[in-house]
C-alpha cells in the first residue's frame, strides 16, 4: 500500500498531548483509538513524516479495517482531517491543532459533512443527560432522538466502506433484505449513538443467538448499552457474560437444577436485564418471593413480580421495603376497617331501631280491659 504523508497545521514541532484532548476528547474516546492518535503524534516528530495503514496495523496487531475506522472517528472528532486523490486513495492526513477545536465546540459549529451533530461521543454524552436528570423522575430521561435519514443520506453513508459491509452482514444475520426501519436504525446507532461498525454488527449476531431478530428488539438493547457506557466489542462481550452469569443466579434461586435453560426463559431473563434494566439482587429476590408465594420454580410468576416492579418504578431493594411496607399499612387498615364493622353487626337482631315502653301504662290499660 502506498505511503501516506503526514502533516500538521499546528507550528509546535514537539511530541505533546492538548489540555484540550486529554479534557475533551481522550476519556471519550475507544482507547485503541487513543493510542492510534497519540502514534500519530509521535509520528510527526519523524521529518518527512509518512506512514501506512498497513504499518500501523502490523505496530498495533490490529487490522487495516480497524486502522481506518480510528482515523474516521478522529475525522468526525475534527482533529484530523484526511486528504484523499482524485481516485478516493488516502493520501494524506492533516493533525488539526486541537486547540482551534475548543473555539469551534463553544460556537456551535460543525465543519464536517458526515451528518454528526456533535464533536463528542454520542453514547457519553447520552450518559451526561443521565446524570443530568437523576434526581428527575425516570420518564425524564430522553434518549438520543432518531432522525429520518434521506436516500442522499443513505447513499453518502453507504460510500463508507464499513457501513456498506455492516448493512451486508446485517441481512445475512437477520435473513432479510434491509427495509427502511431497519437502515434508519442501524444509522441511528452508528450516527447518533456513536457504535462502531464492530459494536453494531455484534449487538446484532447477540440479539439473533438470543432468538431476535426484532430491529425493535435490537434498538432496545443498543439503548441499555449506551445507557451502560458499553462502546466496544470488548465492552459487549463483558456484559453478556455478566449475564450468564445471570442465568446461573436465577436457577439457583429457583432451585433448577439437571437442566439448562429453555429460550423461552433465557428470553425473559435478557428482557429483565435489557428491557426492564434490573438489576441481579432484584431479580433474585422476586425468584425468592416466587418460590415462597407458590413453592415451585415458574418464570411466568416472577416474570408477573419483575413487571410489577417495572410498572412501579422500582429500581433498589429498598424501593421493594418501601413498597411492602405500603401494603402492609394497606392491609392492616382493611382488617381494622372489617373488624368494627363485624362488632356492631354481631347480633342480627340489634340492626333495627328498638321500640321503649311504658309499662305501668300498659299495665293499667291491661286492667282496665279484664273488669269490663
Amino acid at each position: 500500500m502506498a505511503k501516506i504523508t503526514l502533516h500538521s497545521d499546528s507550528p509546535s514541532s514537539a511530541t505533546s498531548v492538548s489540555n484540550i484532548f486529554i479534557d475533551e476528547y481522550m476519556s471519550d474516546a475507544n482507547g485503541e483509538f487513543v493510542k492510534i492518535y497519540l502514534y500519530l503524534l509521535r509520528l510527526m516528530n519523524v521529518p518527512d513524516a509518512s506512514f501506512s495503514i498497513s504499518s500501523i496495523a502490523d505496530k498495533f496487531e490490529h487490522t487495516e479495517k480497524d486502522i481506518k475506522r480510528a482515523l474516521s472517528y478522529w475525522e468526525r472528532m475534527h482533529l484530523l482531517r484526511l486528504e484523499y486523490d482524485d481516485n478516493e486513495n488516502l493520501t494524506g492526513v492533516c493533525l488539526l491543532d486541537s486547540s482551534s477545536r475548543k473555539a469551534d465546540k463553544s460556537s456551535g459549529s460543525d465543519s464536517s459533512n458526515d451528518g454528526s451533530a456533535s464533536s463528542k461521543s454520542a453514547t457519553t454524552a447520552f450518559a451526561a443527560q443521565k446524570s443530568s436528570v437523576a434526581q428527575e423522575s425516570p420518564s425524564a430521561l430522553e434518549v438520543p432522538k432518531k432522525k429520518s435519514y434521506s436516500a442522499d443520506d443513505i447513499k453518502n453513508f453507504r460510500q463508507n466502506e464499513a457501513v456498506a459491509e455492516l448493512f451486508f452482514i446485517a441481512e445475512r444475520y437477520l435473513s432479510r433484505t434491509l427495509n427502511a426501519t431497519d437502515i434508519n436504525t442501524i444509522l441511528y446507532l452508528y450516527d447518533i449513538l456513536g457504535f462502531s461498525t464492530d459494536l453494531i454488527e455484534y449487538l446484532i449476531e447477540y440479539c439473533v443467538s438470543k432468538g431476535h431478530t426484532s430491529i425493535r428488539y435490537i434498538e432496545k438493547v443498543a439503548l441499555a448499552w449506551a445507557d451502560s457506557n458499553i462502546s466496544t466489542v470488548a465492552d459487549a462481550k463483558q456484559a453478556a457474560s455478566l449475564h450468564s452469569q445471570s442465568y446461573f443466579m436465577v436457577m439457583k434461586a429457583l432451585g433448577i437444577s439437571g437442566r439448562n435453560l429453555v429460550p423461552s426463559e433465557t428470553c425473559l431473563i435478557e428482557k429483565w436485564k435489557s428491557e426492564y434494566g434490573f438489576t441481579n439482587e432484584l431479580i433474585e429476590e422476586a425468584c425468592k418471593r416466587t418460590i415462597s408465594s407458590i413453592h415451585q420454580p415458574s418464570f411466568e410468576y416472577t416474570d408477573s413480580i419483575l413487571s410489577n416492579w417495572h410498572k412501579r418504578q422500582i429500581k433498589t431493594l429498598d424501593d421493594i421495603a418501601k413498597l411492602d411496607a405500603e401494603h402492609q399499612s394497606k392491609k392492616k387498615g382493611t382488617t381494622q376497617t372489617a373488624g368494627t364493622s363485624g362488632a356492631s353487626s354481631k347480633n342480627k337482631f340489634n340492626n333495627f331501631t328498638q321500640r321503649s315502653y311504658d309499662y305501668d301504662q300498659l299495665e293499667k290499660m291491661l286492667l282496665t280491659t279484664t273488669v269490663r
